[in-house]
């Protein structure tokens, strides 16, 4: 006897389809990363990410807007400055690179939601998220004095007009810390959006070159999460709601579905994952070969990380993936 059950009749026709479809994307879910520099008319390619751009301040204007008008949610920024320390006191300036671009992207397009990354690996000559001791075999970043400079950094961004502050340096008590030091200056309304479980990933060497963020001696893992952990993750997402984060996110996403699953089951607030630089250029070299469909394969991606419980998504796909959707409308 034939099966009652046919799941194919639903699939037979696009408009089936379309309609039983259960999980979808639409550019207001995706924020958009920008990279931007000193200087004036720079739009300098990252030669392992692309189409993605070291961007001057008006240039990012530009791209903003072009963001904006393809209907992206957000964009968030990370900063070169033209200038690094030991302390990464360019991070935290009130005229540094970061607080000048949210105002220039609040002058002219105020209606833009503008996102500013919280963390230090930009900014010091060393390249690691924090403060190092004095004696670089002591070990590890020095983790409560660098909190105090995540702090100034995020008032600078907020005093400069961002939408949220997004604290990525994996320090214990980030949140808590930004929290006290935004609500002291006024500040309560802003969200904070942390990256809550952030992996020591291989993932990362594309977006070390587009953020000239490498460290210079040493690794991460002393304060990045262990790939093979995912209990812990949920650990750290707890801790981070206890502190006052507004929305947590999963870094990186693609190897990382159960967890983004995990802590989307669990979590009161939205979720966030960022579909990083390695999974971008794996998607671009590929295409490029012709080994693959790029925009097939991009698109299923994404979709598969929201199907496993992401709200947003971090990607550098943002605008090609808001033009691929217009396109299929």
């Amino acid at each position: 006897m034939f099966p009652t059950h046919r799941p194919r009749r639903l699939r037979s026709h696009p408009w089936g389809r379309e309609m039983a479809r259960e999980t979808r994307l639409h550019p207001s879910m995706l924020i958009e990363p920008c990279f931007v520099r000193e200087g004036s008319g720079r739009r300098d390619p990252v030669g392992a990410m692309p189409g993605v751009f070291q961007v001057s301040i008006d240039s990012l204007v530009k791209d903003c807007g072009a963001a904006r008008d393809a209907g992206i949610g957000a964009v968030i920024l990370f900063g070169i400055p033209g200038a690094k320390d030991a302390v990464g006191s360019q991070g935290y300036a009130e005229d540094g690179i970061v607080p000048r671009a949210i105002r220039a992207l609040k002058k002219e397009h105020p209606a833009l939601y503008v996102i500013a990354d919280v963390c230090l690996c930009e900014y010091t000559d060393h390249g690691h998220c924090g403060l190092l001791p004095k004696d670089p075999r002591a070990g590890a970043v020095l983790n409560d004095p660098t909190l105090e400079l995540l702090a100034k950094e995020s008032v600078a961004y907020a005093q400069a007009g961002a939408d949220m502050v997004a604290p990525s340096a994996m320090m214990d008590g980030q949140v808590g810390a930004i929290r006290r030091a935004l609500d002291a200056r006024g500040f309560e309304h802003l969200p904070i959006l942390s990256y809550a479980a952030k992996y020591a990933s291989g993932f990362y060497g594309p977006f070390r070159e587009a953020a000239q963020s490498a460290p210079q001696q040493g690794d991460r893992r002393g304060y990045q999460m262990d790939p093979a952990n995912a209990r812990e993750a949920l650990h750290e997402v707890a801790l981070d709601l206890e502190e006052g984060a507004d929305m947590v996110m999963v870094k990186p996403a693609l190897s990382y579905l159960d967890v983004i699953r995990r802590v989307a089951e669990r979590s009161p607030v939205p979720v966030a994952a960022y579909n990083v630089s390695g999974e971008y250029s794996m998607v671009k070299a590929a295409a490029e070969r012709g080994w693959i469909d790029g925009e097939r394969i991009a698109m299923e991606i994404l979709t598969s990380i929201r199907r496993a419980g992401a709200d947003v998504i971090l990607t550098y796909h943002a605008r090609e993936v808001a033009r691929w959707l217009a396109k299929d409308r």
